[in-house]
């Protein structure tokens, strides 16, 4: 494993006047990445609760995140019983049960294990506008203590693509449009037949809702990422590539295995 630590006071964009501060931590396969960062969760999860009594979290639902939730799943004596737990983003358009949908991959992946946490899906029927408003409303409630998420092949976080990305966006949650580079991507990552089958709307929290978590754990494996890890380390902090506003937050730590290390 190798790590940097990156720290500059320069300005990323003469016209944003950003500081970056971020950790970037490289594993030689994505089980010994999804281990590392699954610790980290747990230790930062402890700490919360014990300074605070309750632990609010927001998840990602993506196979980038599987190695790292099997961990975290499997540890003893976590305090789920302190967690209220959220998601990150969600399709418009699939049926409640479609195994698609990603309330349910994280129902089979994470929820159905963590009976005793407090959970708020994204609802799989209503309204979409009303969806987003109740939704910020659960979210804004508190302030997010860990975000657990990845990064697209085309940058994205969430489901904010670069199309419709806004570091200023004054919603905590949002219907997008999303673009044919993340829908593609469902269909490489095997969740859909073909490019036809994806949705091409969903519900996401914004990049402010995100940027808001007090620690943020940025898991992403696999070579297909690679260009997208490259422009979000060493690119400008531009909506060109969404992820690259990591770098900006005071507490994110980016886990990489080595296919996706933009220098291997």
């Amino acid at each position: 494993m190798t790590m940097t630590d990156h720290v500059a006071d320069v300005p990323a964009d003469p016209d944003r006047k950003f500081t970056e501060k971020y950790c970037v931590e490289i594993y030689e396969t994505r089980t010994d990445m999804g281990q590392a960062v699954a610790s980290d969760v747990a230790k930062h999860m402890r700490k919360v609760a014990r300074e605070k009594g309750n632990v609010r979290m927001v998840f990602a639902a993506a196979p980038s995140q599987s190695e790292m939730l099997a961990t975290l799943v499997a540890m003893p004596d976590l305090p789920w019983d302190k967690v209220t737990a959220f998601h990150m983003d969600d399709y418009i358009g699939l049926a409640a049960d479609a195994p698609q949908r990603f309330g349910n991959w994280l129902e089979t992946h994470l929820f159905s294990m963590i009976p005793s946490a407090t959970i708020h899906r994204i609802p799989a029927e209503g309204e979409a506008e009303e969806i987003c408003q109740s939704y910020s409303g659960l979210l804004g409630a508190e302030p997010i203590d860990i975000v657990c998420l990845g990064i697209g092949v085309n940058g994205h976080i969430a489901f904010n693509d670069p199309p419709v990305a806004d570091f200023d966006d004054p919603a905590l949650v949002r219907v997008v449009d999303l673009d044919e580079v993340c829908r593609q991507q469902q269909v490489d990552d095997d969740c859909f037949d073909d490019l036809d089958a994806v949705p091409q709307r969903a519900i996401t929290l914004t990049i402010p809702a995100i940027m808001a978590g007090e620690a943020l754990f940025c898991t992403v494996p696999g070579a297909r990422k690679r260009a997208a890890v490259k422009a979000a380390l060493e690119g400008p902090v531009s909506t060109d590539c969404p992820a690259s506003i990591l770098r900006t937050h005071p507490n994110c730590t980016i886990y990489l295995d080595r296919e996706a290390a933009p220098h291997g």
